[in-house]
């Protein structure tokens, strides 16, 4: 692997928890404008990779290089200011806060008339609206309730937050697990135009038939190893699913 060709490259990643070997060496790796399916039944060693990139768990060996320069992050905040963004699974949005607040959570902007302070709302107003309409997104109001909405305009809200505050790596947590296929195909569009618009995504799920479809690359993890790691051409969703299962190993001749 040649630094300059990866967005991020975690190499040899070790991550114990009391004696117990969550991650064994990993390597994983995202390159410019790339869709990467993350996959792996439970226990896997996903969420703990993902959390060790953005600063919530330090790894207890390995690097971590951004665009080929070494990062160690202490905090999600730290990551995030380089430009990496989680979409958790439970979207860390407020129910009851509209959906235009919930846009800049954290993030308002404010109008000063002297020594005050004051929410612009008009602003807040305008820039929701333009950019989840740039992404297929029509609201009736930017001031309705989260709770109103549903699976998938919810991850519409929180994909849209990540590309307007200039995120480069975007990484879903399970982003279609309780949606329809209705929704889920709503949600695999939105990812596309991230990656249109130049982003990278690290698309995290179990189910290798949700992200099929949008993935350059697929890699699999599995007790704390990675298993395979393979262009999209190169294996069938059925070979990916085996994999998964512990079913099969790929030969190492067909391996990219």
């Amino acid at each position: 692997m040649t630094a300059g060709r990866w967005l991020v490259e975690m190499r040899r990643i070790v991550k114990r928890f009391d004696g117990v070997e969550a991650l064994a060496g990993v390597d994983f790796a995202v390159g410019y404008q790339e869709v990467v399916g993350l996959l792996g039944d439970n226990g896997a060693g996903k969420s703990t990779l993902i959390k060790i990139l953005t600063g919530v768990y330090p790894p207890d060996a390995g690097e971590i290089y951004f665009e080929g320069r070494p990062v160690r992050f202490r905090s999600p905040r730290e990551a995030r200011a380089l430009g990496i963004e989680t979409v958790y699974q439970d979207l860390a949005l407020v129910e009851r806060m509209s959906i235009a607040r919930n846009f800049f959570l954290g993030r308002e902007p404010v109008r000063r008339i002297g020594p005050l302070a004051f929410l612009d709302m008009k602003e807040m107003e305008r820039v929701t609206r333009q950019v989840l309409e740039e992404i297929g997104i029509r609201v009736r109001s930017v001031w309705e309730p989260v709770s109103a909405l549903s699976g998938g305009e919810r991850q519409s809200i929180a994909i849209g937050r990540a590309l307007h505050f200039g995120v480069r790596l975007l990484i879903l947590d399970e982003p279609t697990s309780a949606l329809s296929i209705k929704e889920t195909r709503k949600v695999l569009s939105y990812v596309e135009e991230v990656r249109r618009r130049g982003l990278s995504v690290i698309f995290i799920t179990h189910n290798i038939y949700h992200v099929y479809p949008v993935a350059d690359r697929l890699v699999i993890l599995s007790h704390g190893r990675k298993v395979g790691d393979f262009p999209k051409h190169q294996i069938s969703p059925e070979q990916v699913a085996e994999l998964i299962a512990g079913g099969i190993t790929i030969p190492e001749e067909e391996k990219p």
